[in-house]
């Protein structure tokens, strides 16, 4: 009796995911406990803080870290160079950035051109780069987002993949909507690697047209 022919969802390669991440790294857990082993394989962490919570999380997970310190290289285009190759070294597919503050230089956009996500906390394009939740604050806004968005030589520039919104009436603090936000950040990301790993992933704005 012949075997049942596989399915096109059972027998894709789940999608090599390298992550970024210089903090706590609750991005990098919500990958972690939704799609890795799943659709896709989170198969490299890089940072570029020593002690970062982030490398404790994927050592116990199984996944390789690697530290990328900033006074170890002699300029940020050298050390975006070296992230590049040693993820490059691990057969990564899709680059995501899970609270990276460092902003990427274009040798590694150019080494990963359009395969580079981010999750940023507002409703881009309003309040892009640092600060935003608090910039969101200080403007007196009633509502608050998250954005996943593409990464390209800008900050905060690149086509809009997916967003959601929530209103918080009243005068939140930041820590507030940081907290309210947070829950957010932890569905959208995974679904675009979701979306990414089915070849779905498909932007809902440019920002720069």
């Amino acid at each position: 009796m012949p075997a049942p022919s596989e399915s096109p969802e059972s027998s894709r390669r789940a999608l090599r995911v390298g992550v970024l991440a210089s903090g706590q790294g609750t991005n990098l857990q919500a990958l972690l406990d939704t799609v890795h082993g799943r659709e896709a394989t989170v198969v490299a962490l890089a940072c570029d803080k020593p002690g970062a919570r982030a490398l404790e999380r994927a050592a116990g997970a199984g996944v390789p870290t690697r530290v990328f310190p900033r006074g170890e290289h002699t300029t940020r285009e050298d050390r975006d160079a070296a992230i590049a190759a040693w993820l490059q070294e691990q057969d990564v597919e899709l680059v995501v950035l899970a609270g990276y503050m460092a902003i990427l230089t274009p040798v590694f956009i150019a080494a990963y051109a359009g395969r580079i996500v981010n999750v940023h906390p507002s409703l881009l394009p309003a309040f892009p780069g640092i600060r935003a939740i608090e910039q969101a604050v200080e403007h007196g806004v009633e509502v608050f987002g998250v954005t996943v968005h593409l990464v390209d030589d800008g900050v905060d520039t690149g086509a809009i993949l997916l967003q959601d919104a929530l209103r918080i009436p009243g005068r939140p603090t930041p820590e507030q909507v940081h907290d309210a936000l947070r829950p957010m950040e932890h569905r959208l990301l995974p679904e675009a690697v979701r979306l990414a790993a089915r070849g779905e992933l498909r932007p809902v704005r440019d920002l720069t047209s």
